[in-house]
């Protein structure tokens, strides 16, 4: 029998991901950032030099739409990109004033949203949301949730 679909956990996670997202796309649509882009200038302005591999781990995207991503961010002026002193083939990054600029108004629409959902809870009920997701994470990531190959 199948599970219908106001029942499934993945559903209602989904659901709210999406409107999320949906808000942060229109607020951030002043600043020319795409919400990609915002997370990427983001977890730069607190990790200058982070290598796009690891950019695109903390982003959670592919090393190739971090890749885009960062042509994107560097094309309009935003990030700058260099080679590591020691490590020729690792490219770092980092925000440009403009970048910053950017960031700067971004993140306050973006944090704009993030505080009108964080309003609707109390203190407990955060801390509870945010100890069920964590929750949802382990299960998932775990090995007994992988599909079995054949």
């Amino acid at each position: 029998m199948r599970m219908p679909a106001d029942e499934r956990l993945g559903y209602h996670v989904k659901r709210v991901e999406q409107e999320l997202m949906a808000l942060k796309h229109a607020a951030l649509k002043p600043s020319g950032l795409t919400v990609p882009q915002y997370s990427a200038l983001l977890l730069l302005d607190g990790q200058a030099g982070i290598s796009g591999a690891a950019l695109a781990r903390g982003c959670m995207v592919t090393p190739q739409t971090m890749s885009t991503i960062l042509t994107n961010l560097e094309t309009k002026g935003l990030v700058e990109r260099t080679s590591h002193p020691w490590h020729r083939n690792v490219l770092e990054t980092r925000l440009t004033e403009e970048g910053k600029k950017t960031l700067d108004l971004a993140d306050a629409a973006a944090t704009a949203i993030e505080q009108q959902l964080v309003a609707e809870f109390d203190e407990a009920e955060r801390a509870q949301l945010v100890a069920l997701l964590a929750r949802c994470s382990t299960v998932l990531t775990s090995k007994d949730a992988r599909p079995a190959t054949s």
